[in-house]
């Protein structure tokens, strides 16, 4: 009897702070769907407004996607994600400052698969990759960050870095998972057959790096080392070309290592039912 594999892999970008990333999978079991849950908690600033720190909200909004996503399969994984910011921000509302504009926000990816139909959510710049029965890999991004890059590319180069962060969580912008549930509303989201797809691989842009930062191959590649030796080997490239390149002088990047994490799902085959229909 086939059954869900999962494999997973995070790890800090610097073993002195605290991984900002999350992960779960809730495996699919007596009729409850499957789901994962992948986040990136965004670094922040000196002052956030909140005393608690990403770690702690990626945990709890995690925890609380996961939950939602698997605990009402009639609704949307928007409306979970909704659900969930909401849940988070209740948590700390009345200690922390939410309408700080860099309050602990993250990006996004959640997935859930029963026996008809697999559903995505993608939110910032974290990824998702659909391995599909033909053999093909169907890439699932959010481009908004891209295209904000791309308007503070056109500001005076001293003002770039200002101009990128007043369009996060701003009209016309790229979204993340902060306080404000309406981001939800920003992803980019669909539904697959379930017979469609053969396997799933979520993750943060510290893995991603492999493709986006350091060209080592397409996103079907990523999915082919993802899903063949492994998150960990995919992992262990990304730090080689980190180490190869510390100063980013041949791939420029905002950080010399980031928090990186991995999540490959490989679903077992549908099988038809070929029970025949009762009556004459």
């Amino acid at each position: 009897m086939h059954a869900t594999q999962v494999a997973l892999v995070t790890e800090p970008g610097d073993p002195a702070r605290p991984n900002e990333d999350f992960a779960a999978v809730a495996a699919p079991a007596d009729g409850a769907a499957g789901a994962l849950v992948v986040l990136d908690g965004v670094t922040p600033p000196d002052d956030d407004g909140c005393r608690h720190g990403v770690p702690w909200f990626v945990t709890r909004l995690g925890t609380a996607l996961l939950e939602t996503a698997t605990g009402s399969r009639g609704t949307s994984l928007a409306d979970c994600l909704v659900q969930a910011i909401e849940r988070t921000a209740q948590a700390h509302r009345h200690t922390c400052d939410l309408s700080h504009p860099r309050t602990p926000q993250a990006t996004a990816v959640v997935c859930r698969w029963d026996d008809r139909t697999v559903d995505h959510l993608v939110l910032c710049d974290s990824a998702l990759l659909v391995a599909t029965a033909g053999g093909g890999v169907l890439p699932v991004l959010d481009s908004a960050l891209d295209g904000a890059r791309a308007v503070a590319r056109s500001a005076p180069l001293g003002q770039r870095a200002a101009r990128l962060e007043a369009l996060r969580n701003a009209p016309g912008g790229f979204h993340t998972a902060a306080a404000d549930p309406a981001a939800a509303g920003h992803a980019v989201r669909g539904s697959l057959p379930r017979a469609d797809v053969t396997g799933l691989a979520a993750f943060t842009d510290g893995v991603g790096r492999w493709n986006e930062v350091f060209g080592l191959g397409g996103w079907t590649a990523l999915h082919a080392l993802l899903a063949g030796a492994g998150p960990a080997a995919a992992l262990a490239a990304v730090r080689a070309a980190e180490r190869a390149d510390p100063d980013g002088a041949a791939h420029p990047r905002g950080k010399r290592h980031d928090d990186a994490t991995a999540v490959v799902v490989t679903l077992p085959p549908v099988v038809a039912d070929c029970r025949r229909p009762t009556g004459s």
